[in-house]
C-alpha cells in the first residue's frame, strides 16, 4: 500500500525538517499516550506478531509506477490498536530503510503515511462494529478506509514537497500522483477484502482479540456471526 520509494535527496531539505518534525512529533505523543495509559499484555504480543507480518510482506514489492506492495497496515491498526499500530508503522519502516526499501530521510514521511493508515483503520473499525456491522464487511471496509487516507496523504506529501530533479511542472507532477494514488486505491480494496477474512477468522476463535467480547455480552450470545 501507500509507501514513498524516492530515493534520498528526491525532496528539498525544507519538506524533509517539516516531515521529519511532524513524524517525532507523532510518535513522540503515542509514546506519551502509551507511558500514561499502558497497553494491555495481549496487545504486545499482537504487536510483535504484527510487526513480523506487515515487515515480512512490505518487502514483497510489485515494480508498477515506482513500487507498489500491501503493508497489512490496516490489520495491524485493527488488531493491536492505534497507538501500537503507528509505533509499527515506524519500526517496519526504519528496518525497510535499512535494507534499501525507502529512503532513511522519508521516513517521518512514511511513518506518518503508514500511522494514518493504521489509526483511520482502528477507529473506522471501531465505528462500524458500534453501528452493528458483521465482521467482515466492518474489517474489509475499515482496512480499505485506512488504506486510501494513507494513499490520498501520500500523494498530497509528494506534491507539496516537489521532486528534486524533477522536469514536471507542478500540474504534470499532480497528475502523475494521482495515477499513483488511484492505483494504491485499487490494491486498498484487495488488501481490505485480505484483512476482512483475517479479521472475520479470528473473531470466530478469538473474538477478545478484535473487540466483540463486550458486544456479545450486551447481544446475549456465545459466538460470533460474521
Amino acid at each position: 500500500m501507500a509507501h514513498i520509494h524516492l530515493g534520498e535527496g528526491s525532496f528539498p531539505l525544507w519538506a524533509l525538517v517539516v516531515w521529519t518534525l511532524l513524524g517525532i512529533g507523532l510518535i513522540s505523543l503515542i509514546v506519551y499516550r502509551v507511558r500514561k495509559g499502558g497497553i494491555k499484555t495481549h496487545q504486545i504480543a499482537l504487536a510483535g506478531i504484527g510487526a513480523a507480518a506487515s515487515f515480512a510482506i512490505f518487502q514483497l514489492n510489485i515494480p508498477v509506477w515506482g513500487g507498489i506492495h500491501m503493508n497489512l497496515t490496516g490489520l495491524v491498526g485493527v488488531l493491536a490498536g492505534p497507538l501500537l499500530g503507528a509505533l509499527i508503522a515506524l519500526v517496519v519502516n526504519i528496518f525497510s530503510a535499512a535494507l534499501g526499501h525507502g529512503a532513511v530521510g522519508l521516513l517521518g514521511a512514511n511513518t506518518l503515511v503508514n500511522a494514518t493508515e493504521a489509526i483511520v483503520a482502528y477507529y473506522a473499525f471501531k465505528t462500524l462494529l458500534g453501528m452493528d456491522w458483521d465482521v467482515f464487511p466492518a474489517g474489509a471496509s475499515a482496512a480499505t478506509l485506512g488504506l486510501s487516507a494513507g494513499a490520498f496523504l501520500m500523494g498530497a506529501i509528494i506534491v507539496i514537497s516537489g521532486v528534486n530533479g524533477s522536469a514536471l511542472p507542478r500540474g504534470d507532477l499532480t497528475i502523475a500522483v494521482a495515477g499513483l494514488v488511484g492505483l494504491n486505491l485499487g490494491v486498498a480494496v484487495i488488501e481490505g477484502m485480505l484483512t476482512g477474512f483475517i479479521v472475520q477468522f479470528l473473531a470466530s476463535v478469538r473474538p477478545d482479540l478484535v473487540g466483540l467480547v463486550d458486544r456479545d455480552a450486551r447481544d446475549g450470545t456465545t459466538g460470533v456471526t460474521a
